[in-house]
């Protein structure tokens, strides 16, 4: 069975029903659920938590029977590391998109696939990434 990193912006889309993304998202979770271990890792808790008070709430919406927790792999910290240097040297803007390389080193060192709606920055940086996206 594979492993598929599921990014915040796809758990948003449905937690919020965002009006645009939210029949996309579902629908893409919903496949991969059928034949794959759905994970997740800190960052992206820590990203969907700002939207709920409590910690319970945030449990409920993300159910460790339905969302295995990943530990960030050491070697994911020094790949975000590198490609947010290359972003930065390449004239990337100031705001803080170290969170999303994170997200993808992990997904690559341990050769996972990365559902998100946002591939365009996971393209560029880990060419070699398997992506589910529109």
């Amino acid at each position: 069975m594979t492993n598929v990193l599921v990014d915040s912006n796809v758990l948003l889309d449905i937690l919020t029903e965002d009006a645009r993304w939210y029949d996309w998202s579902a629908g893409a979770l919903e496949e991969q659920a059928e034949d794959a271990v759905l994970a997740i890792n800190p960052i992206i808790y820590a990203e969907v938590s700002i939207r709920f008070a409590r910690i319970e709430d945030l449990e409920d919406a993300l159910p460790s029977g339905l969302f295995e927790r990943a530990a960030l792999p050491w070697e994911a910290g020094f790949l975000a590391g590198k490609c947010f240097v290359q972003y930065r040297r390449g004239g990337g803007a100031r705001r803080s998109p170290l969170p999303d390389f994170y997200i993808g080193a992990h997904a690559a060192v341990r050769d996972w696939t990365l559902l998100t709606r946002d591939a365009s920055r996971y393209r560029s940086y880990f060419p070699t990434l398997r992506l589910i996206a529109p």
